[in-house]
């Protein structure tokens, strides 16, 4: 499959964006970028510690993602993003409209464990409480698709494409 969307692969800390974006990406035929290149340094170190991202903080990540994104329209790509609030996809999609998300959803003690076993991630698992407490599921009126993370990443780099075709259709 190939495709001419941005897409953009969302959901709370630790779901595999970041493994499942690539994944994905070459499915489609289109560049991925990695969501977390595009913090500005005081975030990384914000979030290390341990403490959580305001929307101020995120507003500058958001408008470099929507930038990359406003880039690709046309041509495709994937990004990753939690764009966990309504408001975060608006803003990118102010940059970028036609955006089409993929929200990467599961089991709360499942994304937990797998984020106590990954190594040289910034993002320590104390921050996943509030990560789902500031998520807002897509809404009926986005474009995008849930796909549930349970699985292998090609398991749901597969469930992705198939969510999306049907999107098309």
């Amino acid at each position: 499959m190939s495709t001419t969307h941005v897409v953009v692969v969302m959901g709370v800390a630790g779901t595999g964006k970041t493994t499942v974006g690539p994944l994905l990406a070459a499915r489609l035929g289109v560049p991925y970028a990695e969501g977390d290149d595009f913090h500005p340094a005081a975030n990384i170190a914000k979030m290390s510690a341990g403490t959580p991202l305001t929307d101020e903080d995120r507003m500058p990540w958001l408008d470099a993602i929507g930038e990359w994104a406003h880039g690709r329209a046309g041509l495709g790509g994937v990004v990753s993003s939690s764009a966990l609030k309504r408001a975060y996809r608006d803003r990118l999609r102010t940059a970028a409209p036609g955006l089409v998300f993929v929200h990467l959803t599961g089991d709360r003690a499942l994304i937990e464990d797998r984020m106590s076993h990954r190594e040289g991630h910034f993002m320590p698992t104390k921050l996943l409480d509030s990560q789902f407490a500031t998520l807002q599921p897509l809404g009926a009126d986005e474009a995008g698709v849930a796909v549930d993370v349970a699985g292998s990443p090609e398991d749901i780099a597969d469930r992705a494409v198939t969510a999306l075709t049907r999107l098309d259709g």
